[in-house]
């Protein structure tokens, strides 16, 4: 990353203006150093590597401020017992629900594998990078599809024992980093509280029941899922 305002105008086409601040604040901070490359754009937020003053390697997940789906946000947040105040003014939305990642985030690492949340700051999200980075899991099938989805199901106990549910588990939010299973993406978990988290939790079975179900026996995967009905 540019180390001076001035050099930081080359990302005015990627970064709206309050981004591009929040960045540089962060850098600042010597949280990083540089952005190095895009790892993954989305419609409600960019991804990011960035290297450390150590030579480590970061995440940086940005928010989009303009482009996210607001109301589906505020339909989730809303609905969290933490949020309850939140404004439903978008940029505040927004920026709860970057605080309620790194929440989440916190709350899961005493349990299970996920990449471990550094900072936050507006609607950006610093963490730690898992692999250089580790695949998803879509992309990176394991080779033993029985014992992967035996250790999934022994996280998604451990949320729950923890209080905690994902909310937005699939293929696409699970990392299989050396054949071990690293959760990703808490920006939809709840507490097991909140009104809506059984909704979300059979949702999350159904998508790994759903992924499972084409590469080993549809029965054993169902059998594993019931350990955590």
């Amino acid at each position: 990353m540019p180390k001076s305002k001035e050099q930081w105008k080359v990302y005015k086409n990627v970064f709206s203006e309050f981004s591009l601040r929040t960045l540089f604040k962060l850098s600042s901070e010597r949280h990083f150093e540089e952005l190095v490359s895009p790892i993954s754009i989305g419609k409600e937020a960019n991804i990011f590597s960035a290297n450390t003053k150590d030579g480590d390697y970061i995440i940086v997940k940005i928010y989009r401020l303009e482009n996210c789906n607001f109301n589906k946000m505020y339909e989730y947040i809303s609905a969290d017992p933490r949020f309850l105040k939140t404004s439903s003014q978008k940029r505040s939305t927004v920026f709860s629900w970057t605080q309620r990642e790194y929440k989440n985030l916190m709350i899961a690492r005493e349990v299970i594998n996920v990449p471990t949340p550094i900072t936050f700051k507006n609607n950006i999200l610093l963490m730690e990078m898992v692999g250089e980075p580790a695949p998803m899991l879509k992309d990176a099938k394991p080779k033993n599809p029985e014992q992967f989805l035996k250790k999934i199901v022994e996280n998604v106990k451990k949320l729950k024992e923890q209080g905690l549910v994902h909310g937005d588990l699939s293929e696409f939010n699970i990392l299989n980093h050396d054949e071990e299973p690293v959760f990703i993406d808490f920006s939809q978990g709840t507490l097991t509280k909140a009104p809506n988290a059984r909704e979300l939790f059979e949702r999350d079975l159904k998508n790994v029941n759903r992924f499972f179900s084409k590469i080993m026996d549809q029965k054993k995967v169902e059998k594993l899922l019931e350990k955590v009905q």
